[in-house]
């Protein structure tokens, strides 16, 4: 990316309304926000001229962030407030095509400056995307079907050993890549930090998961059940809703936002997540980190289930597709670390 001034672009160009020009897919219009947000925006055409270049800028700004493409997808960073986000995108014969886009920044859920805390005491499992009991699996409980292959790798990889999830699914199918890394059954508290890359295109990406699941002293399982949904623009956490002899898993949406399909492709991402449980299986989403920004989830939700498993502590990481055809996905996971205490 580059910044340019829009001063000098209204010296050669002409301002045309976008019509169907320009077409911003998130935010949408009046959309309530945590910075950063995810901007993501496409054009065709403009005033019948083909697209030499995208860009956006806020509010009164002289500055506008120039992508030479014919698409955006961008974390902006905008201060507590509302906002007018201007979409732009330029013909190669001078016209310019603009689209504006409301928001408001919630000032609740949104952290520049802050850390996910971690007790002194915290025991911590580092680098378990190396570890070699991966293994692959089609999610049972979702519609349609998938391949997976997991294999580590050394390019992209922040460590040297990235771990490489290719999927090929077909009718909104996922596939489940599990690993154990020990077992613990009374830590409480837990923060799961990791590196994760989106191969581009990130079009057949619907959600990706994140889990943790923990066997407790009385031998029910505890699942940490988090994901970034593509559907409904947020972070999700799950509840049984249920009880443990009889449960009934359900994904619940935070008002946080997060699309994977509006995450910067090739390039690596910082997700943390901070959560703790109680004995009884009652587990508190606290709060999620996205490249450094906090988004407070603050929701406790019972989570315990009887599954008659041994003591464990287990990971997830999943893909789903995001379309009724077939499709495939590449993406990568490295210093996969899980803190507890």
């Amino acid at each position: 990316m580059k910044t340019i001034s829009t001063l000098f672009l209204s010296f050669t160009m002409s301002v045309i309304p976008a019509a169907a020009a320009v077409t911003v897919s998130s935010p949408a219009n009046d959309a309530v926000v945590t910075s950063p947000f995810n901007l993501s925006a496409n054009a065709s055409a403009c005033s019948s001229q083909n697209i030499s270049a995208m860009g956006y800028s806020l509010d009164n700004s002289s500055d506008t962030t120039i992508v030479d493409s014919s698409s955006v997808n961008a974390q902006v960073q905008a201060a507590t407030g509302s906002h007018t986000v201007h979409v732009k995108a330029w013909g190669n014969e001078g016209a310019v095509c603009v689209t504006d886009v409301a928001i408001s920044v919630d000032p609740v859920t949104t952290s520049l400056t802050s850390a996910p805390a971690i007790a002194s005491n915290a025991i911590s499992v580092s680098n378990i995307q190396a570890l070699a009991n991966w293994h692959a699996g089609v999610d049972s409980s979702q519609s349609g079907g998938a391949n997976g292959v997991t294999i580590l790798s050394n390019s992209p990889s922040m460590s040297g050993n990235s771990r490489k999830f290719t999927t090929v699914y077909s009718s909104y199918g996922d596939e489940r890549y599990s690993a154990s890394f020990g077992d613990d059954t009374t830590s409480t508290n837990f923060l799961y930090d990791a590196w994760i890359y989106v191969a581009g295109p990130s079009s057949d990406i619907a959600n990706v998961e994140m889990d943790m699941n923990q066997v407790m002293a009385n031998r029910e399982t505890v699942i940490f059940g988090f994901q970034c949904d593509g559907w409904t623009g947020t972070w999700d956490y799950t509840a049984n809703i249920g009880s443990p002899l009889i449960p009934v898993d359900r994904w619940l949406h935070s008002t946080a936002s997060c699309n994977p399909r509006n995450w910067k492709t090739n390039a690596w991402h910082h997700v943390e997540v901070s959560y703790s449980r109680d004995s009884d299986g009652n587990v508190t989403y606290k709060s999620v980190w996205f490249d450094g920004a906090e988004s407070i989830i603050n929701a406790t939700v019972p989570s315990a289930f009887a599954l008659g498993w041994a003591p464990t502590l287990l990971t997830n990481f999943q893909v789903d597709g995001a379309t009724s055809g077939s499709g495939s996905s590449t993406v990568y996971l490295d210093e996969l670390t899980v803190y507890r205490w």
